[in-house]
């Protein structure tokens, strides 16, 4: 089951690990996206500190991590095929976290996320 973040950010628990990426929304929003930086494997980071950078024809934006913890892995292919965040948001995933504490029961479920992006 997905969670969703105000920040436009999905979340899925996988075993100990959350798989993250972008929603379909906030991929329209953005527009044709030519350039994903990720966050290096091993990095701890704190709930709400960029991590990744997404460039678009259209703007620069950065995503933050929406948990604490450390980053197990990341979407390698982004780097050689950015354009993949269009063609497939929820596949497009951007990295795995390991959480330092807690899980995503306190994020939005889909209709939550719906509502909230009208």
């Amino acid at each position: 089951m997905l969670k969703y973040t105000e920040d436009h950010e999905w979340l899925k628990q996988d075993g100990d690990e959350v798989v993250v990426g972008i929603t379909a929304h906030a991929s329209e929003q953005l527009g044709d996206v030519v350039f994903v930086e990720l966050p290096e494997v091993g990095r701890e980071v704190e709930a709400g500190e960029e991590i990744v950078v997404i460039e678009s024809v259209k703007a620069a934006s950065d995503i933050v991590a929406p948990i604490a913890g450390t980053i197990t892995a990341v979407n390698d292919d982004l780097a050689d095929n950015p354009g993949a965040v269009n063609d497939d948001a929820l596949a497009a995933w951007f990295f795995r976290i390991k959480p330092s504490s807690g899980g995503i029961d306190g994020f939005m479920d889909e209709a939550a996320y719906n509502e909230m992006i009208g």
